[in-house]
C-alpha cells in the first residue's frame, strides 16, 4: 500500500506556474516559443503553464523513458516519441515535470540541438539535485524537492497517483 505525505498544495503549484509563465512572458514577448513537453509526466505542468503564458507558443510533445517499473533509473534513455514541429532557428523550452538523474533532459537537449534550433532553455517544475547523475541547467524551475519519490500533478508511480492535484512523497511497505 502507498503511503502519501503532501509536499506542495495546489495553490502552491498555481503560483509556481505563473511565476515560471511571467518570466518565460518575458523572455519570449518578441518571439513565438516552441514548449516541448516531456510525456507523460510533464503533461499538467505544461497544460497549466501554456495557459497562464500570454505570448503565443506552439506546443508539442516528446516521449522519453528511463524507468521502466520501478523508482530508480535504468541509466539509458530511450526515445520512445520525437516531436513534429521543426525547432531550426526557433527557441525551444523543454518542459518537464522533474529532474531527478538528468539522464533524460539531457538526453533530449542534446538531440533538440542537434537539429539547428536558436536557443534550447529548460524547465522543470520539480528539481531533485541530489539524484543528479548529469549537469542539467534549469533555466526556469518551480520547486527543489528532497531525495524522496513524488507523485501527483501529473508525475506516477506504476501509473498511479498523475491525476492528485498537490504533490506528494510516496512511501512504500
Amino acid at each position: 500500500m502507498d503511503r502519501l505525505s503532501p509536499l506542495h498544495t495546489p495553490e502552491e503549484i498555481g503560483a509556481a506556474v505563473r511565476r515560471i509563465a511571467a518570466r518565460l512572458d518575458a523572455d519570449f514577448r518578441d518571439t513565438r516559443p516552441i514548449l516541448v513537453g516531456v510525456l507523460k509526466g510533464a503533461f499538467v505542468f505544461l497544460a497549466d503553464l501554456a495557459r497562464a503564458m500570454t505570448v503565443p507558443a506552439e506546443i508539442d510533445f516528446v516521449r522519453a523513458a528511463s524507468y521502466g517499473k520501478g523508482t530508480e533509473t535504468s541509466g539509458k534513455v530511450v526515445l520512445l516519441m520525437d516531436m513534429d514541429i521543426p525547432v531550426a532557428g526557433r527557441s525551444v523550452v523543454l518542459v518537464d515535470d522533474i529532474v531527478d538523474s538528468g539522464l533524460t533532459l539531457d538526453f533530449l537537449r542534446r538531440m533538440i540541438e542537434g537539429r539547428g534550433p536558436r536557443d534550447v532553455r529548460i524547465c522543470a517544475l520539480l528539481d531533485k539535485p541530489s539524484r543528479r547523475q548529469v549537469h542539467v541547467p534549469i533555466d526556469y524551475l518551480g520547486f527543489t524537492v528532497p531525495d524522496r519519490f513524488v507523485v501527483g500533478y501529473g508525475i506516477d508511480y506504476q501509473e498511479r497517483h498523475r491525476t492528485l492535484p498537490g504533490v506528494f512523497t510516496l512511501d512504500q511497505d
